[in-house]
């Protein structure tokens, strides 16, 4: 400082004195307080380490803060996107974004984005410091500057698509990785242990191609930096000499110390900036999957809700439907058209890829489909999503369970009581099973529910279905993966637990639909055939035809007697509905509008609840009893064609009864000749 000059000064002129023999009685020495002078020191040291922590506080908080806001806005986005975004980004580039990118977003990017501003305040701290001693430097510092930005800039373009290479073959890295882990069962009963392991480290060599170039080019580029450092350091020194005589030697020094500083301070700042560039891909990575397409609105308007007690009956009406996974893709559901009455029981057949779980992602709504399609005569592309998907239920074909309680994968918005939850595992025989467990219903279930077997999962989405109680149920070949006997509790558990509701069966094994009501034979996204299935396998050249035929002769054979069992009872059923409300001579009418071969044993039994009914009416008979009691006996299944019937004149003979003579005995009974009585009519027959 200036003070320490004076002060030197006047000790040299003082000893100057003494040396030439002179007596020096009072001379006046500045003297410098050295306490001060430690504690304006201190305090400065204390304040920049004060000042540098909240600095790093408050950096570290706003960059964490701005990666969880990130990472929270693209998990909603995924949750939120169509179903075609998992079919064309691999599990593996998902986790990808969630892992290594986010890993960089929480770590890498703020260290180094910290680096860079530290060094930059720094480097831009040094060349004003040899500015201010030498101004000359400023001149030597332009044309450097404009060297570093083409060096930068040729290096930022390479490193830039560098990375991004190293990004993209990271993710086969994890697909794979993730696929073995799935399939590591399967992986080894095969035995093709080494042919996936020589898969992966394909896969890791091309990653670690990409890896080792992108360390090649910041090489490159640090090579260069020092370069500079060094020209610039030259510089200063070169003019500090010329300019010898005009500068104060302290400051020159104070600079040329800062220079030499700048070789490693300056090529990692600048290696930062290039490193934030690189790590920006991260974010920009982040950021695409954080503006996916969305689904429609989980909540609709209020003037768009449906009715609280929607759907009633479960009547399905769709209207020239089209469905694309993709603006540019195929076109899966071609204009199709069908509806579908309440209670009836669809399946839905078709070979590979003609649209058969499309129905599925059209009726949930999971890709957004043209057209029109109504439920109990409510527009359900007009309803918002959480409306139309809690009321109808499905049972997929793998069955999906969630890491947790039993008691929460049953029943996952706790709106059913403990006796509920048994009396559904009851119902799929599922109760004594989960009785013996430590916990019961709080038992923990494994991820994916592999602490159960196959049977077992598919068992408890049953009985998840049957608490839900929705008039629709939707089925997609929930018995592919089960043994038979699981195969039958299923099919039987469905048939009388959801008897009164919609059914959409689809199925590759075609004894499980056999007998439904009717069958939608899909062919590239088209409707070839609509129609109960006995009928639709008389047709010589229809599809459902050649479709059953493939399966074998004898399989045939057993599929086409199914289905005209359940078409003949299903006629049966049509007559039971008219019973109660039809005298004997509309009811043969209706068994003859039918179709349908009857017993005489039958015709009595309903003889008996005609006369039953006239009783009643006359308050001598319980008419709902005894005519409930003959439809039962109508609805019976017979084994063959041909039905057996009364021993007539003392012989067992199989006698098939013609709807046209019973027709006639009828008539000849309410004929004018009066020829044969209404008790005589076995005998006609």
């Amino acid at each position: 400082s200036n003070e320490e000059e004076a002060r030197y000064s006047a000790l040299e002129r003082h000893n100057a004195l003494l040396a030439e023999g002179y007596n020096i009685t009072n001379i006046t020495i500045p003297i410098v307080d050295t306490n001060f002078n430690v504690s304006v020191f201190s305090g400065i040291i204390g304040g920049v380490f004060l000042f540098g922590i909240l600095r790093a506080l408050m950096f570290f908080k706003v960059t964490v803060d701005a990666s969880q806001a990130l990472h929270n806005t693209m998990f909603a986005s995924i949750l939120r996107s169509h179903i075609g975004f998992f079919d064309t980004n691999p599990v593996g580039h998902i986790l990808n974004r969630f892992s290594k990118d986010i890993g960089h977003m929480d770590d890498l990017l703020p260290n180094t984005f910290f680096d860079f501003t530290q060094c930059a305040l720094m480097i831009l701290g040094i060349v004003g410091v040899a500015g201010v001693v030498n101004p000359w430097v400023f001149i030597v510092v332009l044309p450097l500057i404009v060297l570093l930005v083409f060096i930068f800039r040729y290096h930022i373009q390479t490193s830039r698509h560098i990375k991004r290479l190293e990004g993209t073959t990271r993710s086969p890295v994890f697909s794979h990785l993730s696929a073995s882990l799935q399939g590591l069962h399967t992986i080894r009963a095969f035995s093709v242990q080494g042919k996936f392991i020589k898969e992966f480290d394909n896969h890791q060599d091309l990653h670690t191609e990409a890896w080792f170039l992108f360390l090649t080019s910041s090489r490159w580029l640090a090579v260069r930096l020092d370069l500079l450092c060094a020209m610039f350091v030259t510089a200063v020194s070169f003019l500090c000499v010329v300019a010898a005589d005009s500068l104060n030697a302290g400051l020159v020094g104070l600079s040329m110390t800062y220079a030499m500083s700048l070789m490693g301070l300056f090529q990692w700042g600048v290696r930062q900036s290039a490193e934030i560039e690189n790590q920006m891909i991260s974010v920009e990575r982040v950021l695409d999957y954080s503006r996916l397409p969305s689904e429609a609105p989980f909540e609709a308007p209020n003037d768009r809700k449906p009715p609280p007690n929607w759907p009633q009956h479960g009547r399905i009406s769709v209207q020239r439907v089209s469905l694309k996974y993709a603006t540019d893709g195929p076109t899966v559901l071609k204009n199709i058209s069908f509806t579908i009455e309440a209670r009836e029981k669809i399946g839905i057949v078709g070979r590979t890829g003609d649209g058969k779980s499309s129905l599925i992602t059209m009726l949930f709504r999971l890709v957004e489909p043209t057209g029109s399609i109504t439920i109990d005569d409510v527009d359900t592309l007009q309803i918002g999503l959480h409306d139309l998907r809690n009321q109808i239920s499905i049972i997929p074909q793998d069955p999906v369970l969630f890491a947790g309680k039993l008691r929460r994968n049953l029943d996952p918005f706790s709106n059913h009581s403990d006796d509920a939850l048994w009396r559904a595992l009851g119902e799929v025989q599922l109760k004594n099973a989960v009785e013996d467990l430590p916990h019961g219903l709080d038992t923990e279930v494994s991820e994916g529910g592999i602490n159960f077997s196959v049977g077992q999962r598919q068992l408890i989405c049953l009985a998840r279905a049957i608490l839900r109680n929705n008039k629709i149920l939707m089925i997609d070949e929930a018995t592919a993966n089960v043994d038979p006997r699981t195969d039958g509790l299923i099919q039987q558990t469905i048939r009388e637990k959801f008897r009164k509701c919609t059914v959409l069966t689809i199925a590759h094994r075609l004894n499980t639909i056999m007998d439904s009501d009717r069958l939608l034979v899909l062919h590239d996204g088209e409707i070839e055939e609509f129609d109960a299935p006995h009928l639709l396998l008389q047709k010589p050249e229809g599809l459902l035809l050649k479709l059953v035929e493939q399966t074998g002769k004898t399989e045939t054979t057993n599929l086409i007697e199914i289905a005209r069992k359940s078409y003949e009872n299903k006629n049966r059923d049509d007559i039971n509905e008219e019973v109660q409300a039809s005298n004997l001579a509309d009811i043969m009418q209706a068994i003859s509008q039918h179709d349908v071969a009857m017993t005489i044993e039958e015709l009595d039994e309903l003889r008996m609840a005609e006369n039953k009914e006239k009783e009643a009416e006359n308050g001598t008979g319980d008419k709902e009893e005894d005519i409930e009691d003959a439809a039962e006996k109508v609805s019976r299944e017979e084994s063959e064609t041909k039905d057996p019937v009364q021993d007539i004149g003392g012989k067992d003979e199989d006698i098939n009864v013609d709807m046209g003579e019973l027709d006639n005995g009828v008539k000849s009974v309410d004929g004018p000749t009066g020829e044969t009585p209404v008790g005589d009519v076995d005998d006609e027959v």
